[in-house]
């Protein structure tokens, strides 16, 4: 009987144990059957795309960058396609410099390549391919590609690439790309386009490459392509092409430029010629240049510290942000406030004894001696700076300031550049706001002296001096200078004219810009005129003037000599021109550094400038037939401007003794 109970009792958790297990049993299999039914039929849409994603890889497609080009057709910058030999940090097997040196046995690999190769690791992202070779030979090509197996995170890949085909001719107007840094990743990160950059390893980093980068990159096309389970490409699904970006044309003539480069011969300095009635930049010259197409794929070391240590600062972009004193080109715009505003007649005079005193200071004229009585006529034509103290002491430094501000001194011209300097045209206004101390705030009437003549604080653009010309040329009617004269669309090939109409028309007389202009035309062609000797005998009439901008100060009673003088510290050469005289095709501005008096550096190259721009002459084409000879009814407008400026007070032509320096 204890037997059978105990039989009994030893079935009966036996039957609770299986029942145990098969509801545990019931309830996993529940489970299961609830996970599979919520996978497969309430997310089954959302698993499949994923699994679609796996499966499919969007690569994007870089858009070719558009052209540059000079208003005649010229190349300035373009792309050519070629193979480079790239690494990605992350995949590489091993350490990195063992890979690149059994790299260096089957492609050519120079030290400035790891040296660069080095910086632009710093600059990138470890899973990010970097070049440590570019433009590979065919048989580099094929030496690799045998050897691939060797070398996981190693790729040939064909890449386009920027070029520069004319060096260092214009390189300050064209500007560069480069890579992207990772400060420009933040930036593209922050633009609303900048998914655009997908695949994108260059950007523009100066001049027009930088200012015109969204209209010069185009859009970035995708293909989306199956993969196999080990990453390899299987074939292409669909295809987004790249749309090209656009095609600059710009309002700068190469060859006009090419000239003015050379006729620098190696001194520094800058010079912008401007259509005084579109506002084209014919010309935008910065010496001395650089080749842009050392940064395309990041400079070394040792161009870098040779272009960035340089004395002559030739990654200094002059035109634009070089701010200098005008000198004598200045005087113009003295005479023609003083006719706008009353101070002056053309026929009042003055006597010029060589000085003037204000208080117990002497303001020299450069002339020794003086130049005697003399008309606002000959105050142009022969550069009296004592005509120009009294002036300016006459009419103050605000009145300075409010009749020059218009003409864009000390103004932003809104070149389509990045990086204007302003410049600074003085008023009692800007000194209270520029200094801290009360002292120092005061404007001093010992302060406006000097400013006459282009001298004191007065310190502005040869871009803005160039604009000021053209102004002045165009009988004040203000064009907004600019570089690019035409953007044409990368795929339609429809062109848009980008040249502004008039920005504004500055309140003048027009007898009053006639006499300043026939005066100025003196300057070239009367002899005693300050650049006679240079235009002289041209087969065109210009108007010009010569400036000389002081670099140091002289000492009271001390006479300035340039052969005691070290060439930094010598005077700077300016000049400024436009031609023909009656009718204006061009204007120009040019400071030729430390290079002296006006006539002597700066006039003789905007002669070779005028010589090609207006008759087709290259400096050494002395046989070379004239084009565009001025006709008879030009030379005959340059006379009647002559005559009406001697009718109404001007010197007869040959009053004054040839050579007269500014």
């Amino acid at each position: 009987m204890t037997e059978f109970k105990n039989t009994e009792r030893e079935l009966h958790y036996f039957r609770l144990r299986v029942s145990a297990v098969g509801v545990f049993v019931f309830i996993c299999f529940a489970l299961l059957t609830a996970r599979f039914v919520w996978l497969q039929v309430v997310k089954h849409a959302d698993y499949a795309a994923q699994a679609e994603d796996n499966r499919i890889s969007v690569v994007p497609v870089v858009p070719n960058r558009g052209l540059i080009l000079d208003r005649n057709g010229v190349v300035l910058a373009r792309n050519f396609s070629a193979y480079t030999l790239e690494i990605t940090p992350s995949k590489i097997r091993g350490e990195l410099e063992a890979t690149i040196d059994e790299l260096a046995t089957l492609v050519d690999i120079q030290p400035k390549d790891r040296k660069r190769f080095r910086k632009l690791l710093e600059e990138t992202r470890n899973f990010e391919s970097s070049p440590i070779r570019t433009r590979l030979t065919d048989e580099e090509v094929a030496r690799f590609t045998a050897q691939r197996y060797r070398f996981p995170g190693v790729e040939i890949q064909a890449r386009l690439f920027r070029q520069y085909p004319l060096g260092q001719v214009a390189s300050h107007v064209t500007g560069y790309i480069g890579r992207i840094s990772q400060k420009d990743a933040e930036a593209i990160d922050e633009m609303e386009d900048g998914a655009n950059y997908n695949g994108t390893d260059y950007i523009g980093k100066e001049g027009l490459e930088k200012s015109y980068e969204k209209q010069l990159h185009g859009t970035t096309g995708y293909e989306e392509v199956e993969v196999s389970a080990g990453g390899r490409a299987v074939r292409t699904l669909s295809r987004t092409p790249a749309s090209p970006g656009n095609n600059l044309i710009l309002s700068i003539d190469i060859e006009l430029q090419k000239v003015i480069e050379e006729a620098f011969a190696g001194r520094r300095g800058a010079l912008v010629a401007i259509e005084p009635s579109t506002g084209d930049v014919l010309a935008y010259v910065s010496m001395p240049t650089f080749d842009p197409n050392l940064f395309v794929e990041g400079i070394d070391q040792q161009s870098w510290e040779q272009l960035n240590t340089s004395l002559d600062r030739p990654m200094v972009n002059r035109p634009l942000s070089g701010s200098y004193p005008p000198g004598s080109t200045y005087k113009p715009f003295m005479a023609l406030a003083a006719l706008e505003l009353g101070k002056r007649t053309p026929a009042s005079t003055i006597y010029d004894p060589g000085y003037f005193f204000f208080g117990n200071h002497k303001f020299r004229d450069d002339k020794e001696g003086g130049h005697g009585t003399v008309d606002m006529h000959r105050s142009i034509v022969a550069s009296c700076d004592t005509y120009y103290y009294m002036l300016a002491n006459d009419l103050g430094v605000d009145a300075m300031h409010d009749f020059m501000k218009p003409f864009g001194f000390g103004q932003l011209t809104g070149i389509d550049l990045e990086h204007e300097k302003r410049g600074l045209l003085p008023s009692t206004a800007w000194k209270r706001a520029a200094y801290r101390k009360r002292e120092q705030q005061k404007w001093y009437a010992g302060e406006t002296i000097s400013l006459g003549i282009g001298q004191g604080y007065n310190s502005f653009t040869p871009l803005q001096m160039a604009h000021a010309i053209a102004n002045l040329a165009n009988n004040g009617i203000v064009m907004k200078p600019h570089l690019v004269k035409i953007i044409e669309n990368g795929v339609s090939r429809e062109r848009t004219v980008t040249v502004p109409k008039e920005s504004y028309r500055i309140a003048l007389k027009q007898e009053n810009i006639d006499f300043i202009k026939a005066a100025m035309v003196g300057v070239a062609n009367e002899p005693g005129g300050t650049s006679y000797r240079v235009f002289g005998k041209s087969e065109y009439i210009s108007a010009g003037k010569t400036g000389t901008a002081q670099v140091v100060a002289i000492k009271k009673n001390e006479k300035y000599d340039a052969k005691r003088v070290s060439e930094r510290q010598r005077d700077h050469s300016l000049y400024t021109a436009f031609a023909p005289a009656d009718n204006p095709r061009i204007a120009i501005a040019i400071i030729v550094e430390n290079g002296g008096f006006g006539a002597e550096a700066a006039a003789p190259i905007v002669k070779k400038a005028l010589d090609y721009y207006l008759l087709g002459k290259r400096p050494l084409d002395k046989d070379k037939p004239v084009l565009d000879k001025p006709d008879n009814a030009e030379i005959r407008a340059a006379a009647e401007l002559k005559a009406e400026a001697e009718s109404i007070g001007g010197p007869k032509a040959g009053a004054e003794t040839e050579g007269n320096k500014d």
